[in-house]
C-alpha cells in the first residue's frame, strides 16, 4: 500500500535569526539515537529508555523555536523498527501515541506546526489518530514546522514518490529534480542543512537520504537522552564555523 500524497507545505521564510545568532540552518535533522544502550549503561529496561528518549524531545524543540530554526525533523520510528522485539515495538507506539496528545496544546502555543514524514496508514489506529489529531490542530503554527520521521524510511520515500509521479501520468520528459522533490513527503520545505546523530555511530541510516546530499553532519557521543539544549547549542554553533560550497 502507497502512503497518500502528503499536502505540500507552503514555503514560508526563516524566521530572523535571535540576537547573537548570524549563521544558523533553516533545517535541522536529528537522529535520536542511543535510548537503549543509555538505559542499560543505567540498569535500566529499554522501555524506561524510550520513554528518557521522549522526555528528551521537548527541551529540543523549545531550544528550536528559542534559536529561530524553521524546520525541525526528527527520526522517531524506522520502517525497519518493525523488526525489533514485539514488546519494545508496542512500547514506543504507545510512547509516540501518548506523548502527541499530551504535547499538542504545548505545540500549539509555541506556534509549532507538525508535520508527519512516512506511511501513516501503517500504523496502528490510536497511534495514527494522535498523530492525525496534532497536525489538524498544529497547521496554524507559523514559528517551527516539527516534522516527526515515523514509521519512515528514506528508500521507502523515493519509491512512493516514484510512484505517484507514474499515477500522476508525468511524462519521462518532464521529470527533473525540481519535480521529484514536489512528490516527497518533504515537498515545499527547505533541505536540511545540518544533520544531528547522536549516539557516536556516524552514518544515516535510510534518513532524508535525498535531502541530505549537501547537508552538514554533526556527529556526538551523547546518548540521545542526554543531548540536551546546551549541545543542541553546540551543535549549532559548529555549523556556524562550516564552509559550504555546494560544489563550487
Amino acid at each position: 500500500m502507497v502512503a497518500v500524497r502528503p499536502a505540500a507545505i507552503t514555503p514560508q521564510p526563516a524566521p530572523e535569526p535571535a540576537e547573537g545568532d548570524d549563521v544558523l540552518p533553516r533545517h535541522v535533522a536529528i537522529i535520536m539515537d542511543g535510548n537503549r544502550r543509555w538505559a542499560r549503561a543505567r540498569g535500566l529496561s529499554e522501555a524506561e529508555g524510550h520513554a528518557a528518549g521522549v522526555e528528551a524531545i521537548r527541551p529540543i524543540v523549545r531550544r528550536a523555536v528559542e534559536r529561530g530554526i524553521a524546520v525541525l525533523s526528527l527520526y522517531a520510528f524506522s520502517r525497519e523498527n518493525w523488526g525489533r522485539p514485539d514488546p519494545e515495538v508496542r512500547t514506543l507506539l504507545e510512547l509516540m501515541g501518548s506523548t502527541i496528545r499530551d504535547e499538542t496544546p504545548e505545540l500549539v502555543r509555541e506556534g509549532v506546526r507538525v508535520r508527519v514524514l512516512g506511511r501513516l496508514e501503517e500504523l496502528p489506529t490510536g497511534t495514527r489518530r494522535a498523530i492525525e489529531e496534532a497536525v489538524a490542530t498544529s497547521i496554524g503554527g507559523d514559528r517551527l514546522v516539527l516534522n516527526v520521521a515515523f514509521n519512515y524510511s528514506g528508500r521507502t520515500e523515493l519509491v512512493d514518490a516514484t510512484r505517484r509521479i507514474v499515477e500522476a501520468g508525468l511524462p519521462a520528459s518532464r521529470i527533473d529534480e525540481d519535480v521529484f522533490e514536489g512528490y516527497l513527503y518533504t515537498a515545499g520545505q527547505p533541505e536540511p542543512d545540518l544533520v544531528i546523530r547522536t549516539g557516536g555511530d556516524q552514518r544515516l541510516s535510510n534518513f532524508l537520504i535525498w535531502q541530505s546530499a549537501y547537508a552538514e553532519f554533526y556527529f556526538s557521543e551523547r546518548f540521545w537522552p542526554d543531548f540536551d539544549p546546551a549541545a543542541f547549542d553546540l551543535a549549532l554553533d559548529d555549523f556556524a564555523t562550516r564552509s559550504r560550497r555546494f560544489g563550487r
